[in-house]
């Protein structure tokens, strides 16, 4: 079992570190979170950022080439990992993994780019990066339990570590919004498949993919809002408990409604 290399604590699976190689716990996991002197070094060229230039223009930087292989490969890893449970029929498998990539995983790639641009706009440095261990250990239990038990740990967003050449240092504010984003987006995606379910009545794909997203979305929105640290929720709570109360509360009640 491996320590942490941040705060020693035990993590039976550990997080390794893009950037310096290390291993670290669900909490220390981000550059940010513990001081990763490889993403300085490596990205330092990258995050220098001239006065005249403005954070919203920063913000509408382009994907690297590995960045979008990562964000790819995980999309269609959680898409197939979802949609598991149809392998034992080979003609239904298809649509199962169309309907799990267009409703789980829109869910996925929306709550990280969302947390991506939104971290962007506030003139930071930020990059999704896929967990391999995570991915490999979703594919082996989806696999084995034939999609009746799904890990999700796909990776994450890498935010430039507070205090590098040209970027604001975080306040509990900036950090609090960009966490809040993903949990939004999955709303607002979820509204947008409420009415998508009702389409061309109780049968047929569209209102299948309809009900589908609608649920996986809220649920989504749901589990980020857990008021620990390694959750959104955690560094909303952090910043204003109210702020969070009034939108984890509604969310959990109306996700255990429409379960």
């Amino acid at each position: 079992m491996a320590r942490c290399m941040k705060c020693g604590a035990r993590a039976e699976l550990p997080f390794v570190c893009s950037y310096c190689g290390g291993r670290f716990c669900a909490e220390h996991r981000l550059p940010e979170s513990h001081g990763c002197p490889g993403l300085a070094k490596a990205r330092a060229p990258r995050l220098e950022m001239p006065p005249a230039r403005s954070p919203a223009r920063y913000a509408l930087r382009g994907f690297g080439a590995t960045e979008a292989k990562h964000l790819l490969i995980a999309w269609a890893v959680i898409g197939f990992c979802f949609s598991a449970g149809a392998l034992r029929d080979p003609e239904a498998f298809p649509i199962s993994f169309l309907a799990s990539l267009a409703t789980v995983g829109a869910g996925f790639l929306a709550h990280e780019l969302s947390h991506k641009f939104t971290a962007r706009r506030f003139g930071c440095w930020a990059e999704f990066r896929m967990w391999r261990l995570g991915l490999l250990l979703a594919l082996i239990l989806a696999l084995v339990s034939m999609g009746r038990m799904v890990f999700a740990a796909p990776g994450a967003v890498y935010i430039a570590p507070m205090g590098l050449v040209g970027l604001p240092v975080f306040a509990k504010r900036e950090s609090a919004m960009i966490a809040l984003s993903g949990p939004l987006a999955n709303l607002l995606l979820a509204m947008i498949f409420l009415p998508i379910g009702a389409f061309g009545g109780a049968v047929g794909i569209i209102p299948l993919i309809g009900r589908m997203g609608f649920r996986a979305n809220l649920w989504l929105a749901a589990f980020n809002l857990l008021p620990f640290g390694i959750f959104d929720g955690g560094r909303i709570f952090e910043w204003k408990p109210l702020l969070w109360a009034s939108i984890a509360i509604p969310v959990w009640a109306l996700a255990l409604y429409a379960a």
